[in-house]
């Protein structure tokens, strides 16, 4: 068994097993995020970027019901022949909110992707309410409102994004901008 990966492989492990447009995207933007808080944080960019890139591998097996998420990634990825529990902990605990979910999250790795990843929705929800379509010029102050906001993009936590300035010491504004800085420096890759 493999106990560490790299970009390449995590590249390609994302086209073996995802096809939606969206979700390819969803994870791209998870990675960028994952990537700045690893450098916020003094983490291995690396790894956490990898992490991020993989949280939803299973996303097109699992269907509308999501059952078995997250489980369904690890077994992807140990069929594969990786055996990473750092990481493994990570992807299942990002489904904590999720009933019958037997993760938890108890790291910063785990706080951070679970925040991490929820943000990216309400960002692309906000983004695509704009006439432009575009990213650029995303104001912190804007997406803040619309995550106060619980039915705008109502299926994005907001208890785990909340859960980054309480587990993690930031502030949610500053997440905010990192998040947004983040998918910006790839919007070329996402569409925005």
């Amino acid at each position: 068994m493999k106990t560490t990966i790299n970009t390449i492989e995590a590249e390609e492990l994302l086209l073996k097993y995802l096809k939606t447009e969206y979700l390819l995207n969803h994870s791209r933007e998870s990675r960028a995020i994952m990537e700045a808080l690893a450098v916020h944080y003094g983490e291995d960019k690396e790894f956490w970027g990898i992490t991020g890139l993989l949280h939803d591998l299973d996303m097109d097996r699992c269907g509308p019901d999501y059952e078995g998420h997250g489980e369904k990634t690890i077994e992807i990825l140990k069929e594969e022949g990786y055996d990473i529990p750092e990481m493994f902990q990570a992807i299942l605990a990002h489904t904590e909110i999720m009933e019958k979910s037997p993760g938890k999250r108890v790291s910063r790795l785990d706080y951070c992707l679970a925040a991490g990843e929820n943000i990216t929705g309400l960002i692309t929800a906000y983004v695509r309410l704009r006439p432009e379509k575009k990213i650029a010029g995303t104001k912190v102050k804007s997406i803040v409102k619309k995550l106060k906001d619980k039915k705008f993009a109502a299926s994005v936590s907001r208890e785990f994004i909340a859960d980054i300035t309480e587990h993690c010491g930031m502030e949610r504004a500053d997440f905010v901008q990192l998040s947004i800085t983040a998918m910006e420096s790839i919007a070329d890759q996402i569409g925005m």
